[in-house]
């Protein structure tokens, strides 16, 4: 059976929470390879609504190994909560279903701190960031003064890292006006979490690397979305991480030839939170009709998405980057009783027509849309399990979709309910 890497080819909030879990069924492990509780994934099964940021959304099915892979950041205090929160509702998590590699890093107070005060002392180009330390905690990974989930055993080792992390980030704060950190009340801190965290800890890539040879079926969930990724997203309007399907690798300690399918979450519109370019977002009803009827808020922020018609081109690009073998659309009953959809499938730079957002930011703010117009459809798409449900105008849109972005439909999702899915091609099977 084949390995399957899930990714979001937009903005994020593309639905991979319920793709993810209605795939966690058929998989072993499900393995969390990036980003931060920045991401939010919300699923709803059997009417039960689960909102989770840090943990991996195969961790509401029982029998299966929820892994938090290196290429994660971590806040050992939020992911205690969120256990707690997902225990509340019913769902065991023990060490038996949840592991840390022990080459996580860890987002410590100071990061959120450190995040928060750089968006509200910038006076132009604000980022948008969620300010919960996710890209301070990234820097200090790349800095190699971050403290690991494995440092929290040996308190040497752990004054030893915190001593060179304050080095850096008491300087830092001097410039910001903030007060110096508490060394002493950091060091208790971690002393105190460690042993609620040390029992998840594991050699991940070991122990994947075992279940591979098992024959297990391993499920990688990224979050965020391909165009915020750091080296390939609208720069630097993006997350921290890379977010394509590459860091499915480096992110868990497999290596590349272990991801046999890659499916790309796909919305049947566009939407981006935050700050940074957005060719086809829309200020008029349509926008906000389709923010309506998409619920189109943040799961971790609450903040309003911005919404606008599907940009084939942007999703074009991040098939390729990330070559993905299928997508997964996601919202399609969003657009029913839309007289009218648009597909951008070019953009108009100074008169040239270009097929790709190109990578400066002047020459992307500078791109308009160019349309394709389709008839819309009157009936609803709602609750649609196979193609015989769909009007003929929807397998019109799905089909042309296909066609602009030169990659497959695997699965529709008609709504948040994971057995509202519409299989085309199953990413396990060989």
């Amino acid at each position: 059976m084949a390995n399957v890497a899930v990714v979001g080819a937009q903005w994020g909030d593309e639905g991979k929470g319920k793709i993810v879990d209605w795939l966690s069924e058929r998989a072993d492990v499900i393995v969390r390879f990036q980003g931060g509780h920045n991401a939010g994934h919300t699923l709803v099964v059997d009417g039960e609504v689960y909102k989770l940021h840090a943990l991996p959304s195969g961790v509401v099915r029982p029998g299966k190994l929820s892994v938090i892979g290196n290429g994660v950041v971590l806040d050992p205090w939020h992911l205690l909560r969120e256990i707690e929160q997902i225990r509340g509702q019913g769902v065991e998590i023990t060490p038996d279903t949840l592991m840390i590699a022990e080459n996580t890093p860890l987002i410590l107070p100071f990061h959120g701190e450190l995040d928060r005060a750089r968006e509200d002392q910038a006076t132009t180009g604000k980022i948008g960031t969620t300010g919960r330390g996710i890209g301070p905690a990234y820097e200090d990974k790349v800095g190699r003064r971050v403290i690991r989930v494995a440092d929290l055993s040996d308190s040497a080792t752990l004054e030893t890292r915190v001593d060179r992390a304050l080095v850096h980030h008491n300087a830092l704060r001097a410039g910001l006006g903030l007060d110096p950190i508490d060394r002493d009340a950091l060091l208790s801190a971690l002393n105190e979490i460690a042993p609620q965290i040390l029992p998840y800890a594991a050699p991940v890539w070991k122990v994947l690397a075992d279940k591979r040879r098992q024959g297990k079926r391993i499920l990688f969930e990224g979050a965020q979305g391909a165009l915020l990724d750091i080296d390939f997203g609208t720069y630097p309007f993006v997350t921290s991480s890379n977010v394509i399907a590459g860091q499915a690798a480096t992110g868990s300690g497999l290596g590349p030839d272990a991801v046999g399918f890659t499916l790309g979450i796909v919305k049947a519109y566009t939407t981006r939170v935050g700050e940074g370019p957005f060719p086809t977002e829309l200020h008029d009803a349509d926008g906000e009709r389709l923010g309506t009827r998409g619920h189109e808020f943040g799961t971790t922020t609450g903040r309003k998405r911005r919404c606008g018609w599907f940009d084939a081109c942007l999703v074009r690009q991040t098939c390729a980057i990330s070559g993905m073998t299928g997508i997964a659309l996601t919202k399609l009953d969003v657009l029913d009783g839309f007289e009218t959809l648009k597909i951008c499938v070019g953009y108009d730079l100074d008169g040239a027509r270009l097929d790709h957002l190109p990578t400066a930011s002047d020459r992307q703010a500078r791109c308009t849309p160019v349309y394709e117009e389709l008839p819309g459809w009157s009936e609803s798409t709602e609750g649609a399990r196979s193609w015989a449900d769909l009007p003929a105008g929807a397998i019109k849109y799905v089909r042309r979709i296909e066609e602009l972005i030169g990659c497959p439909v695997a699965l529709l999702s008609t709504s948040p309910e994971r057995d509202d899915t519409i299989l085309v091609t199953d990413p396990f099977a060989d």
